[in-house]
C-alpha cells in the first residue's frame, strides 16, 4: 500500500523545484525514514536476482519492518556501507558482451530512497526531449517526437549518435560536480560516492573502477541523466540552438541521441563541435554509430527526387516512403539488426524446447509474438509483423517435425487448436 505522507513529501520537494529552479537542496537525507524506506522496498522490483550476499527480496520481506528500522538507524548514525556489486555479463546483438551490475537487495532499498527524492527534484529540471528511464516518458513517445519534429521543422540532416561505453566512463568528480549544483546534502553525496566506490566483484575478484556507474544499478540511470542533463541536453538548449541559423532539434534516450537539423552548414558545425564537447567530459562517441545523414523531404516529382538517406533509432529505421495518395511522408520499419536477432532467437528456442509440453511451447511463442507486436506495431510495419508470425510458425514446425515423424501432422492438427495471435498495429504513431 502507498504511503500517503511519502508521496505528500515528494510533492511538496518538486513543488519547490518547480518555484525555485535555482534552489539548492541542503536538507534531503532526514526524509528517509522508516515509512520512506518501506515505500522504497514497496517500488521495488521483487523478481531482481539477488547480490553477492544472495538474499532475496522474500528473503527480506520475511522480518520487513526490523530490517527496515535496523536500515534506518544505520543510515542515521552514517554507518551504513554500500556492498560490493555482482558482476555478470550480457551478450549484444552484434556478439559482444556488456556488464551488468546486481546491488545486494538492501542497498536497492537505499539507493530507490535516494533515487525518489532526487527525481522529484531534477524531473522539474529535465528537458523534455530526454526520454530515458524517465516516469510518463516511453521510447514510442520519443518515436512519434522525432518524426513529428522533421515534419514540422522541414529537417533535411539528421545527426545520430551513440556514446560509447557511457555507464563505464562516467567522471565520479564531475558527476558529483553537476549533482552538487542542485543538491549540496552530505548525507546524499556520500552515500552516492560510496555506490560510485563500492567496487564491483567478479569471478572471486574485487575491483574499484576510477569511472563509471554500475549498469543495473538502480539509481544509475538518474545518475546518468544527471549527467547527461548538464554535459549535452542544457548545453545544447542554451548553447548550441541560439546560435545556429535554421531550426533544430535533439531527442535522446539514455546513451542514444538524435539531432535533426535544418541547414547543412548547421550540421556540419554541429557534427565538428559535438565530438569535442564529450572529450572534455571524458566521454567519446561511438565511431560506426555517429553520422550526419541527409534526411530531406524529397519532391513530388519523382524523376528529381534527391536520394534521401535512412537511420536507425531506438530498434526503427527511418525512410522516406509515399502515402496512399502518393505524398512523401516518413515511414519506419523493424531495423534490420533487431529483426534478424528476434529470428535468430525464435529459431533456436524451438530448437532448444521442442520436446517440452506442446501447450507450454504454445504458451510461451504466443508471449513472445505479442511483445513483439506491442513494441514494434507501428504504422507502416506490418510486413515486419507478418515476417515474424510466419517465421514462427515455420520454425515450431521444423523442429516439431524434427521430434517425431509424426510432427508435420501434428503441427497442422495444433494450428487449429493452438493458433498463433495474428499480426496486429498496437501504437498509431
Amino acid at each position: 500500500m502507498r504511503s500517503p505522507t511519502v508521496l505528500t513529501q515528494l510533492q511538496g520537494i518538486a513543488q519547490q523545484a518547480r518555484q525555485h529552479p535555482e534552489r539548492v537542496f541542503t536538507t534531503l537525507a532526514h526524509r528517509m525514514d522508516v515509512d520512506f524506506l518501506r515505500e522504497a522496498y514497496r517500488r521495488l522490483n521483487k523478481k531482481g536476482a539477488p547480490g553477492l550476499n544472495k538474499v532475496t527480496a522474500a528473503d527480506y520481506g520475511e522480518h520487513l519492518e526490523e530490517n527496515l528500522a535496523d536500515l534506518h538507524q544505520r543510515l542515521r548514525s552514517g554507518s551504513y556501507r554500500a556492498p560490493p556489486i555482482k558482476r555478470v555479463w550480457i551478450e549484444k546483438e552484434n556478439g559482444k558482451k556488456r556488464p551488468l551490475g546486481i546491488p545486494e537487495f538492501e542497498d536497492k532499498i537505499v539507493q530507490r530512497a535516494v533515487e525518489m527524492l532526487l527525481s522529484a527534484i531534477y524531473e522539474e529540471k529535465f528537458h523534455d526531449f530526454s526520454h530515458g528511464f524517465r516516469k510518463g516518458h516511453s521510447q514510442h513517445k520519443a518515436l512519434h517526437e522525432l518524426r513529428e519534429q522533421c515534419r514540422q521543422l522541414n529537417i533535411n540532416w539528421i545527426l545520430i549518435a551513440d556514446i560509447t561505453g557511457l555507464f563505464d566512463n562516467i567522471d565520479h568528480q564531475k558527476l558529483l560536480g553537476f549533482i552538487r549544483r542542485r543538491v549540496n546534502d552530505g548525507a546524499i553525496l556520500r552515500l552516492i560516492g560510496k555506490w560510485l566506490n563500492a567496487g564491483v566483484m567478479e569471478e572471486d575478484r574485487l575491483e574499484y573502477p576510477d569511472k563509471g556507474t554500475p549498469q543495473g544499478g538502480v539509481i544509475s540511470p538518474l545518475l546518468s541523466n544527471i549527467f547527461l542533463h548538464y554535459v549535452l541536453d542544457d548545453w545544447f538548449a542554451k548553447e548550441v540552438n541560439p546560435r545556429l541559423k535554421g531550426k533544430c532539434f535533439i531527442i535522446r534516450w539514455a546513451d542514444d541521441f538524435i539531432i535533426g537539423l535544418q541547414q547543412e552548414t548547421d550540421a556540419n558545425r554541429v557534427k565538428e563541435v559535438i565530438p569535442k564537447r564529450f572529450n572534455r567530459f571524458g566521454l567519446e562517441l561511438h565511431p560506426d554509430k555517429t553520422a550526419l545523414i541527409r534526411f530531406g523531404r524529397p519532391p513530388m516529382n519523382a524523376k528529381s527526387q534527391q536520394k534521401s538517406g535512412t537511420f536507425d533509432f531506438l530498434g526503427f529505421t527511418y525512410y522516406w516512403g509515399r502515402s496512399l495518395k502518393g505524398y512523401p511522408v516518413i515511414k519506419k520499419k523493424t531495423a534490420r539488426k533487431r529483426l534478424n536477432r528476434y529470428l535468430k532467437m525464435t529459431w533456436n528456442w524451438c530448437k532448444e524446447n521442442r520436446h517440452d509440453p506442446l501447450r507450454d511451447q504454445y504458451q510461451i511463442l504466443c508471449a513472445k509474438l505479442r511483445g513483439y507486436y506491442q513494441y514494434f506495431g507501428v504504422r507502416s510495419n506490418y510486413k515486419a509483423l507478418e515476417a515474424v508470425y510466419e517465421y514462427t510458425e515455420k520454425a515450431w514446425r521444423y523442429w516439431l517435425s524434427r521430434r517425431s515423424h509424426k510432427g508435420k501432422v501434428l503441427f497442422e492438427i495444433l494450428q487449429e487448436t493452438f493458433p498463433f495471435p495474428k499480426p496486429r498495429i498496437v501504437h498509431n504513431i
